[in-house]
């Protein structure tokens, strides 16, 4: 009697046990419960303890409230007939209200599915309408393109989206190698250009500095000559000052020149390396003189010619 008695309180107390286990249940943080009640939707129970009837109610299932990421590749074309794998990550959750969880668990049988399904009719609408450049260039087009659809389609079930990340697009590695080689080229041009473009500031510069030396230099003959000439007219007039006018301007030149004629033979004598075979008699400095003269006076004739032709 004493072991039944024994035996009953153990099935008593199992049976409250399971009693109790089937009255009370606990939802955690960010989840929500479905309730029904003889196989009807009855209530969504959010985080913390409630009560439920045994064998009446049951948990249906548990819905996941957290914002979820969703990663989709999808392969398509371009408008330059070029194939691309996209590949987009979706973020998403369930709208947490009591209709949002309720839609979200009965409405689709496979959300993510169909939310793939989604993004693959919304990249082949908006992709093939541009080239390749412009899908790298607009992907945050694309993105938005994604997100809003997707927005205002499943949100009908319960689901929204805070948005769509283009992550990934990658062409097929023969395009891949033929941009490089477009770039590649692109830049060996721009660098033939600039080298090209370096060699001619250095051409320049050098013929400005080449001209600018030759100019210099002309106007050092040209002071040297002016000297010249002022150094004669002085010494002419310091010499005719000197004679008291008992000489002439001719008479001071052919002097002058017989010096200068003895200066130089006594600057080339200097030099005991150098051997120069050149006429001694002094007659020699008049003839250079009037050879000198003769040329001068046939200058003069040939500008006044050219005068007289200007004129006329």
């Amino acid at each position: 009697m004493e072991n039944e008695f024994q035996i009953q309180n153990i099935f008593y107390l199992l049976g409250l046990f399971f009693l109790l286990r089937g009255t009370f249940y606990m939802v955690k943080q960010q989840n929500a419960v479905i309730i029904e009640r003889l196989g009807k939707f009855n209530k969504v129970s959010k985080a913390g303890l409630h009560v439920k009837i045994p064998f009446i109610d049951r948990i249906a299932g548990n819905v996941n409230l957290r914002v979820r990421e969703l990663p989709v590749e999808v392969e398509t074309k371009t408008k330059d007939d070029v194939f691309v794998k996209i590949v987009v990550s979706v973020q998403f959750f369930i709208i947490d209200a009591k209709e949002g969880v309720k839609d979200s668990f009965y409405e689709l049988n496979n959300p993510e599915q169909q939310i793939q399904s989604y993004v693959f009719d919304s990249i082949r609408s908006e992709v093939p309408l541009m080239e390749l450049d412009d899908v790298f260039a607009e992907k945050e087009k694309i993105a938005l393109a994604i997100k809003n659809e997707l927005s205002d389609t499943m949100r009908q079930f319960g689901f929204d989206f805070i948005k769509a990340l283009v992550t990934d697009i990658d062409p097929d590695a023969k395009v891949k190698h033929s941009m490089n080689e477009i770039n590649a080229a692109k830049r060996m041009k721009e660098a033939a250009k600039e080298e090209a473009e370096a060699a001619k500031i250095r051409v320049v510069a050098a013929a400005e500095a080449d001209a600018e030396s030759k100019r210099l230099a002309g106007e050092g003959i040209a002071q040297q000559r002016i000297a010249i000439a002022n150094g004669l007219k002085q010494s002419v007039e310091e010499v005719k000052l000197a004679m008291e006018d008992h000489v002439t301007s001719q008479d001071v030149m052919n002097m002058l020149f017989m010096t200068q004629h003895y200066e130089t033979v006594s600057k080339l004598g200097d030099n005991n390396n150098s051997t120069i075979f050149m006429p001694y008699s002094p007659d020699n400095v008049g003839d250079l003189q009037m050879q000198i003269q003769s040329s001068l006076i046939a200058v003069e004739e040939l500008k006044k010619k050219k005068k007289q032709q200007t004129k006329s």
